[in-house]
């Protein structure tokens, strides 16, 4: 049981996206069911997730601290799992790993989380807690029509006792005021805003002297103030992504803001209208467990027949189906009619990226990127570099990349796969980018991108090359990839041809592509990528070789 003596509302933070823990349930399920969770199983759970394609990480300094961190979180809070007394999938965890409607299915765990439960009980220092965290939250959205990430972090994360609602949405209105009349910069308004905020919650405890963190010998009240402003936009972060898996809500990433899907307004009213916004079996953990691990409940908009045949019609009037057939019928048609739109919906926006007609958005959609202007950096990189090589030279090009009902990027997928794949026929491209820069990026980047070309290499039978995109690279990434160049290594498919460009330079190559009056092909990109195996062979070291052929990569069609 988690014990939080926090006045700020709590979510779950771990995995930072929800979809990341279905491939870890599985293989939790396949070998421990009925085992106790302890050290020596987490130990052994964590032994064989390291060896699992799909796993990110490390988990080595302390491995049984890494997987409770792992499942006692999300999957054990959401009710797909029970660790207590033995290691058992609930209903709501088999459904997760085997239902096509995994967006209904994390909705409908969402929607029982509570505060206070058996599973999370405040301490006597903690603020009044009596929430559903994510029923309210859902509620704000759609009371406030768009709710910024800023306001979800200064005001919703004060929403731990559902009565206080009325209380927040005017705090909020507040503040949407108080902003258009600031005359200064945006930050400082809301930088002043924030620790006001914070001053007012954590008043009796800064009265009281108990402002010293855990983690820092530091007691000085600006150090208190970071700390929880920070705690603020980690629970925002995790709610915003959360939510999102929900398929209820829309982000705007240049916005930094969440609003309902025009097409869901119906089942978020439905939802908000009949969902009980009181915490229930508070202190009977068996009564608790069994109601939050049933996949049946609550009950959503599509369980009712009449409900769901309608909204079929509406939003698939094309489509023809006997509407007399079983429910569970009709809720995998509405899957798959979904899937099918979304399906068109990426051809057609890939037949626009091929003609050119979405350069400038490309384009603009980088500034952003590098300017820090969107929410969920790293996955915007991801999505708009798989755009640009969309259109930049033909082929088939995949990005590993999760997308909602209307074909935005909704979340990397799971896989130890590169990002992006581009079969030219005759050669194959991985594409790895990444928004991390420093010693960071090397720890991050530089043994799995050279992984997953070895694997590409084996995986195809086709001479396969990598380029790996990122707005500045580090020296050590330089240093690791030139030394791939030039060294036989049997795990890696022999030597590796990994070319590092800066975003500036790939947009460079964008540029040109789409000033020349005709379409470049893929034996042009190829002979990028060969002359850098050329080039390695006559320079005196790493950091002429990337000078060269980053000079190389801004002419690449000259």
């Amino acid at each position: 049981m988690a014990r939080i003596d926090s006045q700020l509302l709590f979510l779950t933070t771990s995995p930072r996206t929800p979809e990341k823990m279905i491939p870890e349930i599985r293989l939790l399920i396949e070998h421990f069911t009925g085992s106790h969770w302890n050290n020596k199983t987490q130990c052994a759970f964590m032994s064989i997730l390291r060896n699992e394609q799909f796993f990110n990480g490390k988990g080595e300094k302390d491995p049984a601290f890494s997987a409770r961190d792992r499942i006692n979180r999300a999957p054990k809070s959401l009710g797909f799992v029970v660790l207590s007394p033995r290691i058992s999938i609930t209903s709501a965890g088999q459904a997760l790993l085997t239902s096509k409607r995994k967006d209904e299915v994390f909705l409908r765990q969402m929607l029982k989380f509570q505060i206070p439960s058996p599973y999370h009980k405040p301490t006597a220092k903690a603020g009044s807690f009596w929430v559903k965290p994510y029923l309210e939250i859902l509620r704000l959205v759609r009371t406030m029509g768009t709710l910024k990430f800023d306001e979800l972090q200064i005001f919703g994360m004060q929403l731990t006792d559902w009565h206080n609602f009325e209380n927040i949405v005017q705090k909020i209105e507040a503040f949407r005021i108080a902003k258009c009349e600031y005359k200064g910069s945006y930050k400082a308004f809301k930088s002043e805003y924030l620790c006001n905020e914070l001053a007012h919650i954590f008043e009796e405890r800064i009265m009281n002297g108990g402002i010293q963190t855990r983690e820092s010998d530091n007691a000085s009240l600006d150090k208190f103030l970071r700390t929880q402003s920070s705690n603020m936009r980690d629970y925002a972060d995790a709610c915003f992504r959360y939510l999102r898996a929900t398929g209820l809500v829309n982000v705007s990433n240049v916005g930094k803001s969440l609003s309902i899907v025009p097409e869901r307004i119906e089942d978020v009213d439905y939802i908000l209208q009949t969902i009980d916004r009181n915490p229930c079996f508070i202190d009977s953990e068996r009564d608790y467990i069994e109601y939050l691990g049933n996949a049946a409940i609550p009950q959503l908009l599509t369980d009712d027949r009449q409900r769901l045949v309608a909204k079929l019609h509406t939003e698939f009037p094309q489509m023809e189906f006997n509407q007399d057939v079983d429910i569970s019928v009709l809720k995998d048609l509405l899957a798959d009619f979904t899937e099918q739109r979304k399906t068109d919906t990426l051809r057609r926006q890939v037949a626009e990226m091929k003609n050119y007609r979405l350069y400038d958005d490309i384009q603009n959609t980088f500034k952003h990127i590098v300017k820090k202007e969107l929410y969920d950096a790293p996955l915007m990189l991801e999505w708009n570099v798989w755009r640009a090589m969309t259109m930049l030279d033909g082929g088939e090009i995949k990005a590993n990349l999760n997308f909602d009902d209307f074909g935005n990027p909704l979340s990397s997928a799971q896989g130890n796969m590169a990002d992006i794949v581009c079969d030219y026929g005759d050669y194959m491209l991985i594409v790895e980018v990444t928004m991390a820069s420093g010693q960071k990026q090397y720890d991050m980047e530089g043994e799995p991108v050279s992984r997953h070309l070895g694997k590409m290499k084996k995986k195809s039978g086709k001479p396969c090359y990598c380029l790996f995109i990122a707005p500045s690279i580090n020296e050590a990434c330089i240093a690791h990839f030139y030394t791939l160049h030039r060294t036989n290594i049997s795990y890696y498919g022999g030597k590796s041809t990994i070319i590092p460009l800066s975003l500036g330079v790939f947009q460079k190559m964008l540029e040109d592509s789409y000033k020349v009056n005709y379409i470049p092909n893929p034996h042009q990109v190829r002979r990028l990528l060969d002359y850098s195996m050329e080039l390695v062979e006559s320079c005196r070291d790493e950091n002429q070789w990337f000078e060269e052929i980053n000079k190389s990569a801004v002419n690449w069609l000259r």
